[in-house]
C-alpha cells in the first residue's frame, strides 16, 4: 500500500465524534487539526473563511486572548455526512473587572468522502450584541 492509500484507510477508520469529544473537554489547547479538510469552510457570527490554517489562528486566538476558556458540550450526534454539537462557551476577557462571558450556541460540521470535517458552522442562542453586554452586566443569564 503507497502512503496515500494509508492516510486514506487512516481517515476513513476515524471516529470523528470520539475525537471531538477529547478535544472540547481541553478546549482550545491540543486541538486535532487533521480531522479538517486543508480547505475547509468556517462560519459563526463573527468570522467566515476558508482555511485549515485560519481555523487554527482562530482557536489560537481564543486561547492566547481569553482567560479560562471552557466549552461545555450538552449533545454530539452523528448523522449521515454531518455531525451537531450543542455547546456552551464560557469564557473570559482580559477586563479588569474579569466578566464571565457565555455563549450558548450549536455547530453543524459537514464530512467529506475523505472522512474529514469540510465545513464548521457555528450558531448562536444569542446575538453578538447580547455576547458584548455581558462584559458590563454580568448578573444577565446568557439568553437576556
Amino acid at each position: 500500500m503507497n502512503n496515500q492509500q494509508t492516510t486514506t484507510n487512516h481517515q476513513q477508520q476515524r471516529d470523528l465524534v470520539a475525537i471531538l469529544k477529547e478535544d472540547y473537554q481541553h478546549f482550545p489547547e491540543n486541538q486535532t487539526f487533521d480531522i479538517y479538510a486543508d480547505n475547509v469552510y468556517f462560519k459563526d457570527p463573527l468570522n467566515e473563511f476558508r482555511g485549515v490554517k485560519k481555523y487554527q489562528a482562530m482557536i489560537g486566538f481564543l486561547n492566547s486572548f481569553f482567560i479560562n476558556v471552557e466549552m461545555e458540550v450538552h449533545d454530539m450526534s452523528k448523522q449521515d455526512n454531518s455531525i451537531k454539537t450543542e455547546w456552551t462557551l464560557n469564557m473570559t476577557p482580559p477586563l479588569p473587572w474579569k466578566p464571565r462571558l457565555s455563549i450558548p450556541g450549536w455547530s453543524e460540521l459537514g464530512i467529506n468522502g475523505d472522512n474529514l470535517i469540510s465545513s464548521h458552522v457555528d450558531y448562536w442562542h444569542i446575538s453578538p450584541w447580547n455576547v458584548l453586554r455581558q462584559n458590563f452586566f454580568s448578573g444577565k443569564k446568557a439568553s437576556q
